[in-house]
């Protein structure tokens, strides 16, 4: 089995509130923006090799072929793995592709010693997913438009919740999450 690593660091970092994230300080006292954000990056492709090993030689065991490719995507480093039949590291609904990447973070935990929010996609379950998610979005952001009425959402995983929360967000609407894990579930509120 060999398996393509390929890098893209195109996109810079930023943080939820819009700003560069801070790295560590240089000796004048402080690092600038673009060191910060260099070293950001920096931090975020070697989580991105660390998790490509780590699936690599899970591939190898498995005895799967799938090519990897590591990018940078916003604030989180992304590897997907991609080849001719992989469905059954997706799972159900995504159940396998979930414990996979739970288990990638911990492998890249266990090198580097800081938490991972490292995504991982496997032929293209997340990316068709998160359209999926976007289309629904604005479907009910014009029913709660319409009707002025609140609309919850069936619950869903986190990945989910959080591609629903941005397209409402980008509507100018407000969504909130309620309920317990397994069963946590986006309401779309009106403005």
């Amino acid at each position: 089995m060999s398996a393509d690593v390929e890098t893209d660091t195109s996109e810079q970092t930023e943080t939820t509130d819009g700003t560069e994230p801070t790295g560590p300080e240089e000796p004048t006292g402080a690092a600038s923006p673009a060191t910060a954000g260099g070293d950001r990056i920096a931090q975020l492709e070697r989580e991105g090799d660390i998790a490509a090993d780590y699936l690599e030689e899970l591939l190898d065991i498995a005895d799967l072929d799938g090519d990897l490719d590591i990018d940078v995507d916003g604030d989180r480093a992304a590897v997907s793995i991609v080849g001719a039949d992989l469905s059954q590291l997706v799972g159900r609904d995504g159940e396998v592709l979930e414990a996979l990447q739970e288990l990638t973070r911990l492998a890249v935990f266990r090198e580097t010693g800081d938490r991972s929010r490292l995504m991982l996609d496997i032929s293209g379950h997340r990316a068709e997913k998160r359209q999926q998610l976007v289309e629904l979005a604005e479907r009910l952001i014009a029913q709660v438009k319409e009707s002025g009425e609140p609309v919850s959402l069936d619950p869903m995983s986190p990945f989910e919740r959080k591609v629903v929360h941005d397209a409402v967000a980008e509507a100018g609407l407000t969504s909130e999450s309620e309920g317990v894990e397994p069963r946590r579930f986006v309401v779309i509120v009106p403005a």
